[in-house]
């Protein structure tokens, strides 16, 4: 499978009773016990899963190294409608799976599961975060971290490519406004951000509309909306030879996992101008919230600290990458390569 990146381990798991069909993908383990969150989705089939799992694992790597944190990458996925196929038994079981790996990989929530779902895993095992945590305390739902860095990334991106220091009345087109799309939304429109938002989800578009006075567009043309920025923060693989063209955004800047379909479109998006910040340091708020809580003693102050680095390390990476004439997602590759190949877990400035 082309996507398949020198991983070291990748298990099924199956449980005929409660219906759990999970798959995990442990990429590297060089800098500490593989995290990532589990994602529960309905694959048309088996192939996509991994396929699925593979691409995530390795971006959890990625994401890990240069975001300073001791873990090295990994990832889930269940084969299930989230809507439909949930029970408790169902993750206990997943509990169960996560826990026979030893500790080699520790899991989350991710997309379609909650905190809940993980309370329900941490029954069957100890090596589960993402869990509720008491006030002032690091941890809990990641999705609001994972926006709060977005947000302080998608302003280090207007500053280098538009010169901007504020956001007032900035066109920002945003693709998913579920958990993290949601909390992106309401940070944006607090600085006078003039949103334009899709969703599958009816329902979660009209309450972004309604509360916050965004603008619907169909699913189908959001990506080619006249805007500054857009902000996919649904699936993965969406820029690619067919959907870079439509672009009239001068920046990407999202959170969703693995936005390009193939490294090559990083190169696609700098030959169109497109400044892009390359998923996995944009969005890394969630792991690393995720990472301090199973690691104990953190505040939700100190999580809010390495969070605001984010920006900084943005703009390296857009200096660098206009230095060298690279694409962005090129240069960050390299730079986390370079810190796995030295087992470098001090925290990134």
């Amino acid at each position: 499978m082309p996507d398949f990146d020198d991983h070291e381990l990748v298990v099924f798991g199956r449980d005929a009773a409660t219906g759990l069909r999970s798959i995990v993908a442990v990429h590297s383990t060089t800098l500490g016990p593989a995290a990532g969150g589990c994602r529960m989705w309905p694959y048309a089939s088996t192939a996509d899963a991994v396929t699925d799992v593979l691409r995530l694992s390795r971006g959890m790597s990625y994401k890990n190294a240069l975001a300073g944190l001791p873990f090295g990458g990994g990832k889930a996925v269940i084969i299930g409608d989230s809507l439909t196929a949930k029970t408790p038994e169902l993750f206990e079981a997943y509990g169960r799976f996560i826990d026979s790996l030893g500790g080699r990989y520790v899991t989350a929530e991710d997309v379609g599961t909650t905190i809940s779902d993980m309370e329900q895993v941490a029954r069957r095992t100890r090596f589960v975060s993402g869990l509720g945590t008491g006030k002032g305390e690091a941890g809990g739902d990641p999705a609001p971290k994972t926006a709060l860095g977005v947000f302080l990334g998608l302003k280090a991106a207007a500053r280098f490519r538009l010169g901007r220091s504020d956001l007032e009345d900035l066109r920002v087109a945003v693709q998913g406004v579920g958990g993290v799309g949601y909390h992106l939304c309401r940070l944006l429109a607090a600085e006078g951000v003039r949103l334009r938002v899709a969703d599958i989800r009816s329902a979660a578009v009209e309450r972004v509309r309604d509360e916050l006075g965004a603008v619907a567009v169909r699913v189908e043309s959001i990506m080619a909306e006249d805007v500054d920025v857009f902000a996919p923060c649904a699936l993965g693989a969406i820029l690619h030879s067919r959907t870079i063209p439509l672009l009239r955004a001068r920046i990407v800047a999202g959170a969703a996992n693995n936005q390009l379909a193939t490294d090559e479109d990083g190169r696609a998006l700098q030959l169109a101008g497109v400044t892009y910040a390359p998923d996995y340091v944009i969005n890394a708020g969630g792991i690393i919230s995720v990472a301090r809580e199973y690691l104990g003693n953190a505040t939700e102050a100190q999580v809010t600290a390495e969070i605001q680095r984010i920006p900084t390390r943005l703009t390296e990476i857009f200096e660098r990458a206009r230095r060298e004439k690279l694409p962005t997602s090129a240069i960050a590759d390299a730079m986390a390569r370079e810190r796995i190949g030295r087992g470098d877990t001090r925290l990134v400035a």
